[in-house]
């Protein structure tokens, strides 16, 4: 009950306003890897990481991992600028590999048939590889801008 009072904000564990997903970026060689923490919720932080994102990859990036391991919690928030993310990385030749996701985070992504768009890696060291390694044909199913397949599986006929 302490945030919000004035004086108060700048704490640790009171969320700045806006943004409840935090962001640290560095470069090792060239992988670009975004730790994010915190939980991802409705507001302002779909827009704003997808920014990062297009930031990075206007800087140069071809590759990029993305480190789950700080986040216990995503909303559709979070899978719209997962989404997002993706079409842009694509588009732009950038292979883009999430790291350290945890399983609620791993189970909304595979109830919205997201994950299989992803290449997902167990740890940092293992994204870095898999990033490194991956090429235009990386394991994951590109990803059709605007809407996620809604191809109907053909049924098997029944005898």
């Amino acid at each position: 009950g302490q945030c919000g009072r004035p004086g108060l904000d700048s704490r640790p564990n009171c969320p700045r306003r806006g943004h409840s997903v935090r962001i640290e970026v560095r470069f090792q060689d060239d992988v670009a890897i975004m730790s994010l923490s915190g939980k991802f919720l409705a507001g302002g932080d779909g827009p704003f990481l997808r920014q990062k994102v297009k930031d990075l990859i206007e800087a140069g990036a071809r590759n990029m991992v993305i480190d789950f391991s700080g986040v216990p919690y995503i909303d559709s928030t979070g899978l719209g600028f997962l989404a997002g993310s993706r079409v842009t990385a694509q588009n732009a030749g950038v292979n883009m590999v999430l790291a350290s996701v945890n399983d609620h985070v791993m189970r909304i992504l595979d109830s919205v048939r997201l994950s299989q768009f992803f290449v997902i890696a167990a740890d940092e060291q293992s994204a870095l590889a898999k990033a490194r390694q991956a090429t235009a044909s990386s394991t994951a199913v590109p990803m059709k801008a605007g809407k996620a397949s809604k191809k109907k599986r053909p049924t098997a006929p029944v005898d």
